[in-house]
């Protein structure tokens, strides 16, 4: 395994979470922000609740370097 097979595994990984649905996925579950508030913000739940949302955020410059991988996985083969 490579070090661009990594870089390539670890923006997938982001798109997932970036894509989850917080009304239909999330909430039924109890991993939203509002169940935050209750439990603890250094727990294990609420670290990825914490980076669920990071990536919600980095939506637009996920879809560049989305783009930028497309493009280079075209040129290079």
């Amino acid at each position: 395994m490579g070090f661009w097979t990594l870089i390539e595994g670890l923006l997938l990984f982001t798109n997932a979470m970036a894509i989850l649905n917080e009304e239909r996925f999330l909430a039924p579950k109890g991993w939203t922000l509002v169940d935050l508030q209750t439990g603890g913000r250094k727990s294990l739940k609420g670290r990825t609740i914490g980076l669920i949302h990071a990536c919600h955020y980095l939506r637009f410059p996920l879809m560049l370097l989305n783009v930028l991988v497309i493009v280079l996985k075209l040129f290079s083969g």
